[in-house]
């Protein structure tokens, strides 16, 4: 298996070569990176014989992970050998889920029902925006804020899901980037992340940002997976993070579904109260419930963008027609809607922005279907927050601590607090994901019931 791992990550370096910032991070070996540059038809050779040796692994989660890893692999270095995929494929082929259009008249609904959320008179966009201009954090204080939200975020993670001591981050303000936040995971439990000043930031999706990619989004599945996968297990193809793979899909969908595993809205809102005051920014409870309200009203909205980059992509239409779809349906200001543009223009992100719509989709039928209390069993233990002794395993991950995992934060079988916001099963499968090698495919069968880590795949 050793073999198979380091030709994979010998397949990723070469990729690289061709394709800055295709690798994410690496913390395995530093021998195991090739100084040659190969020709991209003979990392292609070396992919197609890396995929027959993954097959003759045995079955189980660390085959099938790495078969849909490959998989994507296959499919970058054909993008750049110059091969024309439809774009929908493209997305289909590197992170084996759908790119699909949702109809605008989802998102005429939810822009109608903020008129009855926001503020003031007069149109939707420009009463969104002037609202939102109450929360701006002064740039001099937003390292500040974002310190103090993620150590008490950090309080509530790092016992709760086992987090080693020697963990650690730093935060760093930038500017002149395509995205608007990023962790970039250093190995040794370590991250930088980084935050980008471009446009104003916004008090009110601070909790939400630092959370996706802190605690407990990107940073604790980084460091869990390298803990479990990579220190434990000696997974060495756990000691690399590519872009453009499944894997992104399942990273997005916890960074997506984060803040709500650990901190419910009626704490978030005394949060926002307590940093609005500390800021002087002049809000008060009913205008911090507001915002709240109006982020729940523009959820839909998020689709807007891939929705942006179908048009651009698929349609051929015009950047200056895409801009008008942005600032339309997004309620963008000009200044948003070019840095969206810019984001799905990118060479590496183009196709990139369907990971969180499908990862946080994916998790939210997953909780919804396989996250209830099994029928027939008793809910009183559960109203404190207890998994019953006794009780079949199989709902719980199917509910279940994977075996080998250090349970330490399950010693009491409590689920912590502050998961009110999810269904009782969430925390086990969130946990789940934070820890194990999991692809969209493996998701979607446990969606249906079936623990076969092949389907799907």
């Amino acid at each position: 298996m050793t073999d198979v791992a380091r030709h994979y990550i010998e397949l990723a370096h070469g990729i690289e070569q061709h394709f800055p910032g295709y690798i994410d991070a690496y913390f395995g070996p530093e021998d195991w990176k090739p100084e040659a540059m190969l020709p991209l038809a003979e990392l292609a050779r070396q992919a197609e014989e890396l995929a027959r040796a993954v097959e003759g692994l045995g079955p189980g989660p660390r085959r099938a992970w790495l078969k849909a890893q490959v998989a994507a692999m296959q499919t970058t270095l054909a993008l750049l050998q110059g091969e024309a995929l439809p774009y929908r494929e493209e997305v289909r082929r590197l992170y084996g889920v759908e790119a699909e259009a949702v109809p605008e008249s989802r998102f005429e609904e939810a822009i109608a029902g903020l008129e009855d959320v926001l503020p003031g008179q007069g149109p939707v966009p420009e009463r969104l925006e002037a609202f939102r201009q109450r929360f701006v954090v002064p740039r001099e204080r937003v390292g500040e804020v974002l310190g103090i939200l993620l150590e008490r975020l950090g309080e509530r993670v790092r016992g709760r899901y086992g987090l080693p001591r020697e963990e650690s981050f730093t935060v760093e303000l930038v500017r002149e980037q395509p995205w608007g936040a990023y962790n970039w995971y250093l190995g040794g439990y370590r991250s930088r992340i980084d935050l980008n000043t471009d446009l104003p930031t916004h008090l009110y999706s601070l909790p939400d940002t630092m959370a996706h990619e802190g605690y407990p989004g990107h940073h604790t599945e980084h460091v869990l997976k390298e803990l479990r996968l990579y220190r434990e297990q000696g997974h060495a193809e756990a000691s690399i993070l590519l872009i453009n793979s499944p894997e992104c899909v399942i990273s997005e969908g916890i960074a997506v579904k984060a803040r709500a595993m650990v901190l419910p809205e009626a704490e978030e809102a005394q949060w926002l109260l307590e940093l609005a005051g500390y800021l002087g920014l002049g809000v008060g409870r009913a205008e911090v419930e507001a915002m709240q309200a109006a982020v729940r009203q523009q959820r839909t909205l998020k689709h807007v963008s891939g929705n942006a980059a179908l048009l651009l992509h698929e349609e051929k239409r015009p950047e200056a027609e895409v801009l008008g779809y942005l600032r339309r349906y997004a309620l963008a200001t000009p200044e948003r809607a070019r840095k969206s543009l810019e984001f799905i223009t990118n060479p590496t992100w183009r196709s990139y922005i369907f990971t969180y719509t499908a990862g946080g989709d994916l998790l939210d039928e997953l909780f919804r279907v396989r996250g209830q209390i099994p029928s027939g069993t008793d809910r009183g233990p559960y109203a404190s927050g207890q998994i019953p002794s006794g009780t079949d395993n199989r709902p719980y991950a199917s509910g279940q601590i994977p075996s080998g995992t250090d349970n330490r934060p399950y010693a009491s079988r409590q689920i912590p607090s502050g998961t009110a916001a999810e269904p009782p099963y969430a925390e086990a499968w969130f946990r789940r994901l934070l820890e194990e090698p999991v692809t969209p495919g493996m998701v979607r069968a446990w969606i249906e019931g079936k623990e076969d880590y092949e389907a799907g795949v």
